[in-house]
């Protein structure tokens, strides 16, 4: 009996000073749950990804997938917010918002967005996280030659071959006569892709080289191509003879340019030229470039001479000389004879 009342006497006092403690110590026996708020699990960017999406003459749209990475207690209220700046100038160029919620378990999101820019020049494309509004981590990527992309229209497995062997463009002289001369022009064309594109043409053009005038230009139809094939266009153009022109043939497919590629014809034989330069300047007759009549061949420039020619080729004194020289012989045998 005494042994259970010492017990009940033992668990009145234990609550008693509980009691007291709670007076006294409001926050004694408070939950450290309570005491201490959770910090939300880290967010950061793991990786970033770049495609290109739809192309159009002036537009493409980039689709931007920002990996996040949680782990550790739920992160409330991420977003995303995902730039394209401009490498050159640092204006941005659009910015979209993206959210993503809360994270609660330890895993990767994939945060996919599209940006719509020019294509032109390069950007700097950048991403921010917020996680309930507090700025947490932050990535970039750089992208260059956005130009390069091309539309669908644009597009073509067909283009000029590029071999030392066999050139893009190539020459020869076919006729001359009465100062001009008429070249035969070869195109070479290889399809490297698995389909025969159709519509396609080529327009070649004359420039003289150091005027950059169109002496002449013509556009002959291209016959279909077979995938791996190579192929010979041909065509003949008439222009002016001692001169030089640069050779330009333009491929296209339905109205759109999809390659180019320059030549050159030297028929100066003072002067030469390559594709990508002149060695000097010449005189430029503007009228052996018009279009109509009889071709304007014109005169050419002669050089003054500085001497009468003689019988034997070289310079001689000319009539006047001659005739000073008969005086002269006169009066001295008048002297003699006096």
């Amino acid at each position: 009996m005494r042994r259970e009342t010492a017990l009940a006497a033992g668990a009145v006092g234990v609550a008693l000073v509980a009691v007291v403690a709670a007076v006294l110590a409001p926050g004694a026996l408070a939950d450290p749950s309570e005491e201490r708020p959770v910090r939300p699990g880290p967010v950061d960017i793991s990786d970033m990804e770049i495609s290109a999406g739809d192309v159009t003459g002036d537009t493409v749209v980039l689709n931007v997938e920002t990996r996040l990475s949680h782990r550790g207690p739920p992160a409330r209220n991420v977003t995303v917010r995902v730039q394209a700046v401009d490498a050159e100038s640092g204006l941005v160029e659009t910015t979209r918002n993206e959210t993503v919620g809360d994270l609660t378990t330890d895993r990767e999101v994939a945060v996919s967005t599209n940006l719509t820019v020019e294509r032109q020049d390069g950007y700097r494309i950048r991403a921010v996280v917020y996680r309930d509004g507090e700025r947490v981590d932050s990535g970039a990527r750089e992208l260059r030659g956005l130009e390069a992309l091309q539309p669908p229209y644009a597009r073509s497995a067909v283009e000029f071959t590029e071999s030392d062997a066999l050139p893009p463009v190539a020459f020869s002289i076919a006729e001359t006569g009465d100062e001009r001369a008429t070249l035969a022009l070869q195109m070479a064309l290889t399809n490297t892709g698995d389909d025969q594109p159709d519509d396609l043409r080529v327009t070649v053009t004359l420039r003289q080289a150091d005027s950059n005038i169109v002496a002449n230009r013509t556009s002959v139809p291209v016959e279909s191509i077979r995938p791996g094939r190579t192929e010979t266009v041909e065509t003949r153009l008439t222009v002016p003879t001692g001169y030089n022109y640069y050779i330009d043939a333009v491929l296209w497919k339905d109205g759109v340019v999809v390659d180019s590629a320059r030549g050159a014809a030297n028929l100066d034989p003072s002067e030469t030229i390559s594709v990508n330069e002149t060695r000097r300047d010449v005189e430029l007759e503007v009228g052996d470039f018009s279009r109509g009549g009889d071709g304007g061949a014109g005169d050419r420039p002669v050089p003054e001479a500085t001497g009468m020619p003689t019988e034997s080729g070289g310079p001689g004194f000319g009539a006047g000389v001659a005739v000073v020289s008969l005086i002269a012989a006169a009066l001295l045998a008048r002297r003699k004879s006096q």
